[in-house]
């Protein structure tokens, strides 16, 4: 009952979101309101771009789009006449208030594989330059992707067993419905741990009992140092720092957050031979990235730091460059119409409360 209200909850937060946009995409609302609210950039949010897949259970979708769909967002910026630039271009921009044209970033999370082998080759197309957030623990090989072990756990399993509070849970797993269902509450619950250790525990514990090795999925898709050294010799491509484990700096000591953020940049600067000037917040909503992070982020000398939160790029946001919004390229959301809505700006001023910078 607990999952299946969790799933429902969710599935009604993207109806709502889907609802919305529709009615900006139909009304034509977003065409009046993209002037004021379009801002003079946009940073896009990527994760996996590769083929879609067939599977009945992907929990993990909003987080992939495909080839195709990431050359259409590609077009439409271009129709925009919108200039894609580097986020070192974009800090030039911001920092000289050189706002004659309006720009477009796109920033990929984590340093999956398929960012090159699917990616890069559209980027290449539209002569479009990007970042790429390594994880440097990913690309050792070592580290957990708690949320795909979590996915290939429940994938293979017709009844899944946690203890929560104290009390066992079981949640029946026999379809793909109720795999999303026991996957929704179950992520949700490990979010609330105290850790990231106790998050790892919880998940290579279901991964042994169900046969699947966690400890592997970072090598199978993730790039290793040698392959972002290659990757990083494209000139389109630029290499930023995601921390050492993918942590979520907001539940970590002041010392421990300064050092998954330092070290991450140390070990991706050595074995890359490169600088490294640009971070990403892993996860990256107010409870990960904040006052703290953010001045963290800037008394270690990185030119941006991006997190998840919503929003389109202001003439303000120069003066909150740890704290940069962007624009989710959504798995769920991959339809056309919707790219002018959120290119336009309407959807997340509605989400902000109009409000054109959310640093706090």
């Amino acid at each position: 009952m607990i999952g299946s209200r969790t799933s429902f909850m969710k599935q009604l937060r993207s109806n709502v979101i889907r609802a919305a946009m529709d009615a900006l995409y139909f009304s034509g609302a977003h065409h009046l309101l993209r002037p004021l609210l379009s801002g003079i950039g946009t940073i896009f949010m990527l994760h996996h771009v590769r083929p879609a897949r067939d599977d009945l259970f992907q929990p993990n979708h909003h987080l992939e789009i495909t080839p195709d769909f990431l050359r259409a967002v590609l077009d439409h910026v271009r129709a925009l006449d919108v200039d894609i630039v580097s986020l070192d271009e974009a800090h030039r921009r911001l920092t000289e208030q050189d706002f004659a044209r309006r720009f477009a970033c796109f920033t990929f999370d984590d340093g999956y594989r398929d960012n090159r082998d699917h990616a890069l080759l559209a980027m290449r197309e539209h002569d479009a330059p990007f970042t790429v957030y390594a994880v440097s623990d990913f690309a050792e090989g070592n580290g957990k992707l708690w949320w795909i072990a979590l996915e290939r756990a429940i994938a293979r399993a017709d009844s899944v067993d946690i203890v929560r509070d104290g009390a066992p849970v079981r949640f029946d797993t026999r379809n793909a419905i109720l795999k999303q269902d026991a996957f929704d509450h179950i992520h949700d619950w490990l979010r609330t741990l105290p850790t990231d250790t106790d998050i790892h525990c919880e998940v290579s514990a279901l991964c042994a009992k169900h046969g699947v090795d966690d400890a592997a999925i970072a090598g199978e898709l993730c790039m290793s140092y040698d392959e972002l050294r290659d990757f990083a010799a494209d000139p389109l491509v630029t290499i930023g720092a995601h921390t050492v484990s993918h942590c979520n700096l907001g539940r970590e000591s002041d010392s421990d957050a300064r050092q998954q953020m330092s070290a991450s940049r140390a070990h991706l600067e050595s074995r890359l031979q490169r600088p490294v000037l640009h971070f990403a917040y892993p996860y990256g909503d107010r409870g990960a990235a904040a006052g703290r992070e953010f001045a963290l982020a800037s008394d270690l000398g990185f030119k941006t730091a991006v997190t998840t939160r919503p929003g389109m790029i202001f003439p303000e946001n120069a003066g909150h460059m740890m704290a940069l919004p962007r624009i989710s390229l959504n798995g769920n959301y991959q339809n056309t119409r919707f790219l002018s809505v959120l290119t336009s700006g309407a959807a997340t001023a509605m989400w902000n409360g109009f409000r054109r910078v959310d640093a706090a």
